[in-house]
């Protein structure tokens, strides 16, 4: 009796314990079968394939996080691999504080309905910029925009008053031969900053009886401030006068705020520095090797003290660009990443922009010390519009927007002094029918600069084009992120759009393309370009793309759109304006990234999210069958436009 009872008890346990595990099985699939209907497939498109949506097997549901529901098998998009990303939550709630300047920034002023036309977005941007979270660098926007921004009214009631052109223009290029005194060396003044690919040439004579000299770039001055920044001082250390020191250049950067910066130094025997700035090696190590030395070892190839830095010295120096009573020819020029510098026609070294030390900041060249200076030019420089065109103008002049809500709003990141980019902007593939008919609107969001004359014409240049938004602060790279916010805020509460789409001034972008695209695309919950589905934040405190473990615990990004072009649907636009009104988004520096931060969270708010990567879309360059070609300079843009009108295909220039 004992062993039935037993036998009974054990066989409900056992029946209790089936109807458990097919309990859990069915809440299991009824769990699989919401979570397949809130999140959609992320897929790679192609011109030429239509979306399909692809169910993700039981076998990948049961062996991947219940999160997760971009786990397509699809061998293109690989993202069955993707990991649940970890995402960063508020310490405190953040709260709005009062920012030194923000009130000048938002006073009355005596602008016509249509002249603010250029300040829309300014408008509503003033609770962003009171965050007591804000992006590093907001404080110091603000105020120095404040500043500017007072000082440009002034100057623009009093040219109305005048009615003449008081200002001067930006010029292409400065020359100084009978250059101006300093208190022990020579100047130049930039008018309007740098740009991409401008240069200074310095030619002279080193004096050994004074132990260098140096070739500082310094920026723009504010009244309040009681030096100017230094964006870079290119030292000379001279070997002497009989050879007997060891030749050295070193290179910095100085800021009221923060004073002298990490120097670099060429050559330095102690780094294992790799890091290439436009790929181009920070420190030319041939410069210390000796010619006579060189000539000597050619039979004995294998020597390997041939051409090792360290084992130069004293004598190792005949191969040094700077040497007394050697004239020399040294040509500072701007690229992407950084400054670079060659000397009678070799490349030297080369310096990473610092971050708020950008070269549109520069106002002009000091050279000081222990040179001759025979002249400075200064060239590549950027030219500001000519607004006497007659038709040309209304031709290229943004037309009216439809009452009726645009299919996309093109938002294009841009500085103050690059004029020459968005002219040809204008005259390439802002010329499509879409954007002509008022289908599309295409704007520049533009921060204030340091440069009253910069400022001025960026004023006009609004006026006469219709199709810039100037933004309450200073244009330093660390505040893209603000840019992005203010480009939702048109799409969504200005100039309402089906789609929001940001790029960049130095960016080819193939509109009709971009529109059929979408026309196959669910019009929600989209992220839409070139897309990156595994990352992590740089750790490296050298790198550009720096990210500190404070700022960004997680060791992994969700995707995300790379900058040069992507596109958002309304419903995210919309997400990111309310969040950061209501202070539930954080903000991040990496605007792009930022952006699939934000995207990230708006699927975790239940909503479905269509991760779209199109290869067309090439952040680096152009290639044959592109829908956007990044890092092209104005006359490239125009071949490309000039290309497509004839070959009716879009093929490179290059």
């Amino acid at each position: 009796m004992k062993k039935y009872l037993l036998i009974r008890k054990v066989g409900r346990k056992r029946w209790a314990g089936c109807l458990l595990i097919i309990g859990l099985a069915m809440v299991l699939l009824i769990r699989y079968s919401s979570v397949e209907k809130s999140y959609s497939i992320v897929e790679k498109s192609d011109s030429s394939v239509e979306e399909s949506t692809k169910k993700q097997s039981v076998y990948g549901f049961f062996n991947d996080h219940p999160d997760i529901n971009e786990g397509s098998k699809d061998e293109n998009a690989k993202l069955s691999d993707l990991k649940l990303v970890e995402l960063v939550t508020f310490k405190e709630k953040p709260y709005l504080i009062d920012v030194e300047g923000l009130n000048d920034l938002y006073s009355l002023n005596n602008f016509s309905t249509e002249e603010s036309k250029a300040l829309l977005a300014w408008g509503k941007m003033r609770l962003l910029l009171s965050r007591s979270d804000g992006l590093n660098g907001t404080a110091q926007g603000v105020k120095e925009a404040s500043i500017s921004w007072k000082d440009l009214v002034s100057f623009i009631e009093k040219s109305k008053a005048q009615d003449e052109k008081e200002n001067e223009d930006c010029p292409y290029s400065v020359t100084a031969f009978n250059t101006a005194a300093l208190k022990d060396g020579s100047s130049l003044r930039i008018p309007c900053g740098l740009v991409e690919d401008s240069s200074i040439t310095v030619i002279g004579i080193p004096d050994a009886k004074q132990e260098g000299f140096q070739i500082e770039l310094v920026g723009s001055k504010l009244p309040e401030e009681t030096n100017p920044p230094i964006v870079l001082n290119y030292n000379v250390i001279l070997p002497g006068e009989n050879l007997t020191k060891d030749p050295l250049i070193t290179q910095n950067t100085w800021t009221n705020e923060s004073g002298w910066g990490k120097v670099e130094k060429c050559p330095d025997h102690g780094s294992s520095d790799v890091i290439k700035v436009d790929g181009l090696v920070k420190c030319n190590a041939k410069i210390f090797r000796n010619n006579v030395e060189e000539t000597t070892n050619m039979t004995n190839t294998r020597n390997p003290n041939s051409s090792d830095v360290s084992n130069s010295s004293a004598y190792g120096t005949a191969n040094y660009a700077f040497l007394e009573g050697n004239p020399f020819t040294a040509t500072l020029w701007a690229g992407i990443e950084g400054f670079h510098m060659t000397v009678n026609g070799r490349h030297e070294t080369s310096f990473a922009y610092r971050e708020k030390l950008e070269p549109w900041l520069v106002s002009g060249v000091n050279v000081i010390g222990g040179v001759d200076t025979i002249s400075i030019l200064a060239k590549g420089l950027p030219v500001s519009n000519d607004f006497n065109l007659g038709d040309d103008v209304e031709h290229l002049r943004a037309p009216l927007t439809p009452k009726k809500r645009l299919v996309m709003l093109i938002g294009v990141f841009s500085t103050g002094n690059n004029f020459e980019r968005r002219m040809a902007l204008r005259k390439s593939w802002m010329q499509y029918e879409a954007v002509r008919s008022g289908e599309v609107a295409v704007r520049f969001f533009i921060g204030l600069d340091k440069n009253r004359q910069v400022n001025f014409e960026l004023w006009k240049e609004a006026q006469a084009y219709g199709d810039i938004q100037l933004l309450p602060f200073v244009d330093y790279y660390s505040l893209l992120t603000l840019k992005t916010i203010a480009i939702c805020i048109m799409g969504v509460k200005i100039l309402p759009a089906k789609y929001v789409m940001k790029t960049d001034d130095d960016a080819f972008v193939r509109i009709d393309e971009v529109l059929s695209s979408l026309k196959i695309k669910d019009p929600n919950g989209l992220l839409y370009g070139g897309i990156s589905f595994e990352s992590a934040p740089h750790r490296d405190k050298e790198n550009k793309w720096y990210i500190s473990p404070e700022e960004y615990p997680p060791a992994s990004y969700p995707p995300w759109a790379h900058g040069p072009g992507y596109i958002i649907s309304r419903d995210i636009a919309k997400f990111i304006v309310q969040g950061h009104q209501e202070m539930e988004l954080m903000l991040f520096k990496l605007e792009d990234v930022a952006v699939g931060i934000w995207v990230e969270e708006f699927r975790r708010k239940g909503h479905k999210v269509q991760y779209v990567n199109d290869e067309r879309f090439y952040n680096a360059g152009c290639e044959s069958g592109y829908i956007l070609a990044h890092y092209q300079n104005p006359r490239m843009v125009l071949c490309l436009w000039e290309k497509l009108q004839k070959e009716h295909e879009p093929n490179c220039c290059e």
